[in-house]
């Protein structure tokens, strides 16, 4: 039987009882940050539930880990608190349980309208590492760059490659862009350009959000690395490519990247995104021992990017990826980063870097898309070649359950011009 809540929740709704995000919210009231759940078109205030006594269990029973402003405590907190949260919510919710269905004063303080908050960063973040993890946007990027003699370079087939990238600047869902400035290459026989980027660009990402961390200098075992990540939100890694061309040599990205990282506001738990888990496939040359999982695995989440142009009133489909393109695992990057000894810790958010799949209406950056603007997109009667100010990206991203659907909701923004 499948499972159903008390709450109203429409077939189309990302957030059915069988999904339960948890997010960090502020009332229209203004009052303090609080964690929630989303369910339907309403957030869970799970403050209200943790004063009411209702988290009984053995872990939770007496914490006040849904007492503070961000959910840093309880991803701390691992895997057994998660499940056991999970299923608490679960039945607190299910149609057939009157504990907060037939209590109408704890119901409306619980259930908050969803147009009536301000959803915020769901966890402090400390570190914020992006990946490179999907070999078609790796390859489209080296034959662009590098040409087809050497697309790929070959120490990716070895090991998940990544760049650490500014935490400051990951900012929530529906949060303008400034469009940044910096130097770009030379033109002609004029020294290097400077102004706003010429060619900002969006990255269709995902990123984990990471539990419990490791000991400095104690690495996580790959097989093991599935405990250490509480979940999956959608990530935009907005990107100006005429400032990271230039850069980029010797060290990598930097000023290119870390102007803003869009996230969305809720973090689907790996707990609901199992039932959607999907084989991970062949890795070629096979990795080394510490990157060899028992059971490597993906997720069938599709995904989507809408562009809307500045002064129009719709938007248009730009790509369809899914998030099991990736080459590389979530857990092996999470392995991989600890391998050295780093250390991580409750909210650190690890990036997958852009999601491209094998054909050109799955690539994930108009980088790819435009094949560095010589390939202009048709939006709507408008063309692009890369973003314009006042252009909205809207990115969204579900499973496809039996009569229902696990979403992330909207990851979006908004360029604005860069000030003079």
């Amino acid at each position: 039987m499948t499972l159903k809540s008390f709450v109203e929740v429409q077939p189309d709704s990302h957030f059915p009882i069988q999904n339960l995000p948890y997010g960090v919210f502020r009332p229209e009231s203004g009052s303090t940050a609080r964690p929630g759940v989303a369910i339907g078109d309403y957030v869970l205030d799970l403050s209200v539930i943790t004063r009411a006594g209702l988290f009984d269990g053995l872990i939770l029973k007496g914490s006040d880990c849904f007492l503070q402003p961000n959910l840093n405590k309880f991803l701390a907190m691992g895997r057994p608190a998660w499940k056991e949260a999970r299923a608490t919510l679960q039945k607190l919710l299910a149609a057939s349980e009157p504990t907060l269905r037939d209590n109408a004063t704890l119901r409306q303080k619980a259930l908050v309208p969803v147009e009536k908050v301000e959803m915020l960063l769901p966890a402090v973040i400390g570190d914020y590492t992006d990946f490179f993890a999907s070999m078609h946007h790796a390859k489209n990027c080296g034959l662009i760059f590098r040409g087809p003699q050497n697309p790929i370079n070959p120490n990716w087939f070895h090991l998940p490659i990544a760049y650490h990238g500014r935490a400051s600047s990951i900012v929530i869902s529906g949060t303008d862009i400034i469009r940044p400035r910096g130097q770009g290459h030379p033109t002609a026989n004029s020294g290097p350009y400077f102004g706003p980027s010429l060619k900002l660009d969006f990255e269709l990402e995902m990123a984990a959000i990471v539990g419990p961390g490791n000991e400095l200098g104690r690495p996580v075992d790959v097989n093991e690395a599935a405990d250490h990540i509480f979940g999956l939100v959608l990530m935009n890694d907005w990107s100006a490519r005429d400032i990271q061309a230039w850069e980029y040599v010797p060290l990598g990205p930097f000023l290119g990247k870390s102007f803003g990282t869009t996230i969305s506001p809720w973090i689907v738990t790996l707990d609901a995104l199992e039932q959607f888990a999907c084989d991970a496939g062949k890795q070629d040359p096979p990795p080394l021992p510490y990157l060899a999982e028992k059971t490597s695995k993906n997720y069938d989440i599709s995904l989507e990017v809408e562009i809307k142009p500045a002064g129009n009133e719709d938007s248009c489909v730009v790509t369809r990826s899914n998030f099991k393109h990736l080459y590389w695992t979530v857990t092996q990057q999470l392995a991989h980063h600890t391998i050295n000894g780093c250390n991580l810790r409750p909210g650190d958010l690890l990036g997958t870097g852009t999601i491209s799949g094998p054909e050109p209406d799955s690539y994930g950056c108009l980088l790819e898309l435009t094949w560095n603007g010589q390939k202009p997109l048709s939006l709507n009667g408008t063309a692009r070649k890369f973003l314009e100010d006042g252009d909205e990206v809207i990115f969204t991203g579900f499973c496809k359950g039996d009569g229902f659907l696990v979403g992330f909701g909207k990851c979006s923004g908004k360029i604005v011009p860069s000030p003079r």
